[in-house]
C-alpha cells in the first residue's frame, strides 16, 4: 500500500465515526444530562391570529458547558416543513442564522428561525413550532452523543375568511389573553384635566402666595403685607405698620400719596379704586398714630388686625386681581 493509500485510510476512518453518528434519529439518542445546557428562548407576543403567508420569529439562546459541544449538522434545515405525529401541519423553516461565542469553559449559541405558515383551515387550529432536537457531543472521547431538546411553541392559525355564524365566546383561545379596550380619549381627557388642574392650582397659589418667586408677586404692598403679619400688636408695631404702607404707597404711585393728591393716585392706579374709602381710612389712622391723638378714623378698637387686612387687599390690587372681601370684624 502506497503512502498516499495509507493516509487517505486515516482520513477516511477519522471521518466515519461522527458521520456514522449523525445519521442516528436525534430522538432515539439519550438526553444530556441537567446542568451542561442552558436555555433562553425570546419568543413573539402574539400567539393567535396567523393565517397564510404570515412569518413567525423566533430566537433560541444555547449555553453548551464542556466538555460537550453542538453537532452543527444537527441544526434544523431550511425548507424543512414541520410535522406533528408524523403529518405535514403546513409550517415550514424559511430561514435560519446561527452565530456562536466560544469561550474556554462554554459556548453560546445564537439560533434565530423564521417560520412561514403554508396552511389554511375554515376553521382556526392548534399548531405547535417544534420541538427541534440537536445533537452534542462529548469531545474528551468523540463517542459520547447526546441529544437536547428545544421547547415547542404553541400557536393557533385562524382561516381567511369564516362561514356561518360563530360564537365568540365559544372560540376563545386562551393563548389570546384578556382583550382591551381602547382608552385613547380617555387619556386625552385625563392629560387636559391634569393640565386644568395644574394651572387652577398655580392660580390659586398665586392669589395666595406670599413669596416673591412668582410674576408680578414682589410688589411693594407684597413686601408690606409679609411685615405686617410679623409685626407686633402694639403702639410701637402700629407705627412700623402705618410707616410701612405709606411707603408702599409712595414707591407704588412714584410720588408722595396723601389725602389731599389720592384722586391722582387712583388715577393713576385706577385697581385700587375699589379701596378708596379704605385708604382715606388708612389716612386717618396715619394722621392719630403721628400727629392728632384725638382724630377718628372709624377702623375700631384693633387696627394693627385691621391694617393687615388692608395691606392684603392692597396687595391684591397690586396685582390686578379683584380684592379679598373685607372682614367688617378685623377692626374690632
Amino acid at each position: 500500500m502506497t503512502k498516499f493509500n495509507r493516509f487517505l485510510s486515516l482520513i477516511l476512518l477519522f471521518c466515519a465515526a461522527p458521520l456514522s453518528a449523525l445519521a442516528i434519529d436525534s430522538q432515539d439518542l439519550p438526553d444530556i444530562k441537567e446542568g451542561f445546557v442552558t436555555i433562553k428562548t425570546i419568543d413573539p407576543t402574539q400567539r393567535v391570529g396567523y393565517t397564510v403567508g404570515d412569518v413567525i420569529e423566533r430566537e433560541v439562546i444555547l449555553t453548551i458547558k464542556a466538555p460537550y459541544t453542538l453537532v452543527e449538522t444537527s441544526l434544523p434545515i431550511k425548507g424543512y416543513e414541520k410535522r406533528y405525529r408524523g403529518q405535514v401541519i403546513g409550517i415550514e423553516l424559511k430561514n435560519i442564522h446561527h452565530k456562536k461565542d466560544v469561550h474556554k469553559d462554554y459556548t453560546t449559541h445564537h439560533i434565530k428561525l423564521a417560520y412561514q405558515v403554508f396552511t389554511n383551515s375554515v376553521v382556526a387550529k392548534n399548531a405547535a413550532l417544534g420541538p427541534e432536537y440537536l445533537n452534542l457531543i462529548n469531545m474528551k472521547n468523540n463517542k459520547d452523543l447526546v441529544k437536547y431538546r428545544i421547547p415547542s411553541l404553541d400557536i393557533a392559525i385562524s382561516p381567511l375568511a369564516i362561514f356561518g355564524a360563530v360564537k365568540v365566546e365559544n372560540n376563545m383561545s386562551p393563548m389570546l389573553g384578556p382583550l382591551l379596550m381602547a382608552n385613547t380619549q380617555e387619556k386625552q381627557w385625563l392629560k387636559i384635566a391634569l393640565v386644568i388642574l395644574a394651572i387652577s392650582l398655580l392660580g390659586l397659589l398665586y392669589i395666595l402666595g406670599v413669596h416673591t418667586w412668582l410674576p408680578r408677586m414682589g410688589g411693594p404692598f407684597a413686601s408690606a403685607y409679609r411685615t405686617l403679619r410679623k409685626t407686633p400688636n402694639s403702639a410701637e408695631g402700629l407705627k412700623q405698620a402705618v410707616s410701612k404702607l405709606h411707603l408702599s404707597f409712595n414707591n407704588t404711585a412714584a410720588m408722595s400719596v396723601f389725602n389731599d393728591n389720592l384722586d391722582t393716585f387712583l388715577a393713576k392706579k385706577p385697581s385700587f379704586s375699589p379701596l378708596k374709602y379704605e385708604i382715606q381710612q388708612f389716612f386717618a389712622l396715619s394722621r392719630q398714630v403721628y400727629f392728632e391723638p384725638n382724630a377718628t378714623h372709624d377702623i375700631g378698637n384693633n387696627p394693627s388686625k385691621w391694617l393687615v387686612q388692608f395691606a392684603r387687599r392692597c396687595r391684591d390690587c397690586e396685582r390686578g386681581l379683584t380684592p379679598t372681601p373685607l372682614d367688617t370684624k378685623a377692626g374690632a
